[in-house]
């Protein structure tokens, strides 16, 4: 059993199938290798990805506004840096003695304090369960704000550049491990798949069947990646190659 396994099983409905293939599936390998921080500077620098037309794409997470105003505000950082020409990503391993999200993988990230901004939470987040200082961080862009189900916030990711590879330290209270996957790796052969969960309760969104919603995942570095975590790594992704977001949000595959 790998370690990502034995941290935690994923909770699976009993009724789920598997997906589309990855939105990079009709990329060569050459185009998906040597994803330079430049390359990705170019698609995010200076911008925030949640306009109407892309924040519609993510509609299967959408809440009722209502439901909205009750839920707290996060940030995560997605922490970028380049070694010998490629991308490379930090993630964590999120601590068993959590109150959510135990054994998952995660951005450094949490709820925001007061009236702190996303920018300000999430470089103060990073900082204190990797040791991350915010003055070696470049903020090129957010991706789409969307919401945690089970941790009950609203979760805008941060996407900043670093010089180098930092000098991380897990904050034991918080953070069991702390990893780097190069974003090359991550649009690999094999390395993404999608399911399709069917739980009555959820609501319906963009003809989607009542309760039936994809959820992506990516096994890596010994590592599950999925929930929230997988979605903002998937859309980054989806931006920086410059393919459409799975089209299985418009359209789920046929029924078994």
């Amino acid at each position: 059993m790998s370690p990502a396994a034995e941290r935690k099983a994923i909770p699976r409905p009993p009724d789920n199938r598997i997906g589309s293939p990855p939105p990079w599936a009709g990329l060569s390998a050459d185009q998906r290798r040597r994803i330079s921080l430049d390359r990705v500077r170019s698609v995010l620098v200076g911008s925030r990805t949640d306009d109407a037309a892309r924040a519609g794409a993510w509609e299967p997470w959408r809440v009722a506004e209502a439901e909205s105003r009750r839920q707290r505000a996060a940030a995560v950082l997605v922490p970028l840096f380049e070694e010998e020409g490629e991308t490379r990503v930090i993630l964590t391993v999120r601590s068993d003695q959590l109150r959510s999200h135990q054994g998952e993988v995660a951005f450094p990230g949490g709820r925001l304090d007061g009236d702190e901004g996303v920018v300000d939470g999430a470089l103060r987040e990073a900082h204190e369960e990797v040791g991350i200082e915010p003055n070696e961080v470049t903020v090129i862009g957010e991706l789409t704000t969307m919401p945690t189900v089970s941790s009950n916030t609203v979760m805008t990711p941060v996407v900043g550049a670093l010089d180098g590879r930092p000098t991380v330290t897990a904050n034991p209270a918080e953070v069991e491990r702390v990893f780097d996957v190069a974003l090359s790796d991550l649009v690999a052969d094999g390395v993404f798949h999608e399911e399709w969960w069917l739980v009555p309760e959820r609501n319906a969104a963009l003809g989607i069947p009542v309760g039936e919603f994809p959820v992506w995942f990516f096994e890596v570095a010994d590592e599950t990646v999925w929930g929230a975590t997988a979605r903002c790594l998937t859309q980054l992704l989806c931006l920086i190659l410059g393919v459409a977001l799975p089209p299985s949000l418009e359209k789920p595959p046929p029924t078994r």
